[in-house]
C-alpha cells in the first residue's frame, strides 16, 4: 500500500509545449527501456488534457517501490510515490536527479536543431556575426581559468628572458599585472552588443525544428541569408516599435521559404540590464559594463580590478536556457567575484609562486649537485602540487561567490537549479566516484558540480552568515576529505 508522503516537484523548460510531449517517449526510449529490469507498469495515459508518462521503479534490494508520474506540460510536472519511507532519502533523490538529468540531456538535443535569433533594442550590431578567432581566444583568458592565461604567460618567457635577463621575471609579473589591470575593458570589448541603460532589453527568437528539416535548413541558407532574414524580421517589428512577436516572425519566416509552425516558436525578452542593476544594488556596487557575447554556451563571466572597474559577460545561451531568477543568482555569484577582487588575489598568488621560484628555488638548487635531476623533479612533483594548490583556493573563492549569491539574492535552491542546467554534463562524470575526486585536484577553480549543488540545496537563506569566506573554506575542505573518503 503506497504512503501518504508524495514528492513533487516541477521542471522549467526552455522547449516548446510540442516537444515536451516528444520528452517523455525520449524519456522512454534513452531512460525507462535501457535500465527495463528496474520498472514495471510502463503507460502512457491523458489525465486533465496532458499526456502522462507513469511507471513504477522496483528496489533492486526489495525494499519497496516508487510510483512517478511526469506530466508532459509546461512545467513539467513530476510526482513520486514511495511505499516505504526508507525509500525516500535514496530512491527519490536518484529519480529525482535522473528525471532532471534526463530533461536537459532532451532540451540540448532540441538546441542542436533550433535557429536562434537576438537582437538588443538600438543596437545595430548583429549578433549573429561570426566573433573571430582571436576574441574567442582573448575571452577565454578572462573567463574564469588561469590556464590560458598561464599558457601565454609561459610563451613571453622565451623573448623576455632573452631581452631582460635577471630582471625577466619581475617584467612578466608587471606585464600580466597590467593585462589584468585592464581586463574589463578587454572583455568590455568582445562582446557583439553592449548592454546600457538606453539599450537595455534582449529579444531572443528560437524556431525548434525537427532533425531533418533542420539538416536541410542548414543545408540551403548561408550565415548571410539568415542575417537578411533577421534582418527582415526586426525592420518588421523592432524597428517600427513594434514588440516582436511570433505571428510576424512566422510570416517573415515563410517568405525566406523555412517551413516553421506557429506553435515551435518561441520568444524571450529580458531587461538584462535592469537585472544586472539589480543585482549590483543588493550588493552595493556601482553598475559594471554589460557585454554580451553571441553563444549558445551557457555562462556569464566578470572581470576588474575593483568594485569600480568591472566588467560582467552573459552569453546568449546563458538568457535563452535559464529563467530570470536563475540568471539573478549566477550573477549575484559573479558580483561576489567584482565584491572580493577575485582576479586580483588569485594573479597574486600566481605571481608570488613564480616569483619565489624564479629568485629563490631555482637559484638554490643550482648551488647543488644533481640540479638537472633536481629540475626534473619540480616539473613532475613540485609545480603540479602548487598549481594545485593555487586552484584549490580558487575553489575557497567560487564556493565564497555561491554563499554570497545565496545571501544577497536570497535563493540558494535557484542557483542550484542554475548549475544543474549549466553544468549537466560535469555532472554525469561526477557520477562516476574516481571523477569525483579527481574533479577536486584538476587545475579549475570550481569545486566539483555535485557539491555545489548539494551544499546550495541544503542551505537555508543564510541572511546572516558573519563570515562567508571562513565558511566556504570548511565547507570546501569538509567536502573534499568526504569525496576522498568515500572512495
Amino acid at each position: 500500500m503506497t504512503l501518504e508522503t508524495t514528492e513533487t516537484f516541477e521542471m522549467t523548460t526552455e522547449v516548446t509545449s510540442v516537444y515536451v510531449n516528444r520528452f517523455l517517449e525520449f524519456f522512454f526510449r534513452h531512460y525507462l527501456l535501457p535500465n527495463r529490469l528496474y520498472f514495471e507498469n510502463i503507460n502512457r495515459i491523458a489525465i486533465e488534457g496532458h499526456e502522462v508518462l507513469t511507471f513504477t521503479f522496483i528496489d533492486p534490494q526489495g525494499r519497496g517501490y516508487v510510483d512517478v508520474e511526469l506530466w508532459a506540460r509546461k512545467p513539467i510536472l513530476v510526482r513520486m510515490r514511495p511505499s516505504d519511507r526508507a525509500l525516500l532519502r535514496w530512491a527519490l533523490h536518484q529519480l529525482r536527479e535522473d528525471v532532471i538529468m534526463e530533461l536537459q540531456l532532451f532540451e540540448e538535443g532540441v538546441r542542436r536543431r533550433t535557429i536562434h535569433f537576438s537582437w538588443v533594442e538600438g543596437e545595430r550590431i548583429p549578433l549573429e556575426k561570426a566573433i573571430s578567432a582571436h576574441k574567442r581566444g582573448v575571452w577565454k583568458v578572462f573567463s574564469g581559468s588561469m590556464l590560458p592565461l598561464f599558457l601565454i604567460f609561459l610563451s613571453l618567457n622565451f623573448f623576455i628572458f632573452a631581452t631582460f635577463g635577471y630582471y625577466a621575471p619581475l617584467m612578466l609579473v608587471t606585464i600580466q599585472l597590467i593585462i589584468i589591470s585592464f581586463s574589463d575593458r578587454v572583455m568590455a570589448r568582445l562582446g557583439g552588443w553592449t548592454i546600457d541603460q538606453k539599450n537595455p532589453i534582449i529579444h531572443v527568437l528560437q524556431c525548434q525544428l525537427p532533425t531533418e528539416d533542420y539538416e536541410a535548413l542548414r543545408q540551403k541558407y548561408s550565415i548571410d541569408q539568415l542575417m537578411k532574414i533577421k534582418q527582415d524580421i526586426c525592420k518588421e517589428t523592432l524597428e517600427i516599435g513594434e514588440e516582436l512577436n511570433r505571428q510576424t516572425a512566422l510570416k517573415v519566416l515563410s517568405k525566406h521559404g523555412i517551413d516553421c509552425s506557429l506553435e515551435n516558436l518561441l520568444i524571450k525578452k529580458v531587461n538584462v540590464y535592469g537585472l544586472v542593476r539589480e543585482v549590483a544594488d543588493r550588493f552595493d556596487l556601482p553598475v559594471p559594463k554589460i557585454v554580451i557575447l553571441n553563444t549558445m554556451l551557457p555562462n556569464a563571466s566578470a572581470t576588474g580590478i575593483s568594485p569600480g572597474h568591472g566588467t560582467v559577460l552573459i552569453t546568449t545561451g546563458l538568457i535563452t536556457q535559464l529563467e530570470e531568477g536563475e540568471v539573478l543568482s549566477v550573477l549575484g555569484h559573479e558580483f561576489s567575484h567584482i565584491k572580493g577582487r577575485d582576479p586580483l588575489i588569485l594573479f597574486a598568488l600566481s605571481a608570488s609562486e613564480y616569483l619565489f621560484r624564479a629568485y629563490i628555488l631555482f637559484p638554490l638548487i643550482l648551488t647543488l649537485p644533481s640540479s638537472v635531476l633536481l629540475f626534473q623533479l619540480i616539473y613532475s612533483i613540485y609545480f603540479p602540487v602548487v598549481m594545485g594548490a593555487i586552484y584549490f583556493v580558487g575553489k575557497f573563492l567560487e564556493a565564497r561567490a555561491d554563499l554570497e549569491s545565496a545571501i544577497r539574492i536570497g535563493q540558494p535552491k535557484v542557483l542550484a537549479w542554475a548549475l544543474r542546467k549549466i553544468g549537466f554534463r560535469r555532472l554525469r562524470l561526477e557520477r562516476l566516484q574516481v571523477y569525483r575526486v579527481s574533479a577536486w585536484l584538476g587545475w579549475d577553480p570550481h569545486p566539483p558540480t555535485y557539491f555545489r549543488i548539494e551544499r546550495l540545496e541544503k542551505m537555508e537563506v543564510p541572511a546572516n552568515e558573519m563570515h562567508p569566506m571562513l565558511r566556504s573554506i570548511r565547507d570546501v575542505i569538509n567536502g573534499f576529505i568526504e569525496a576522498v573518503r568515500s572512495l
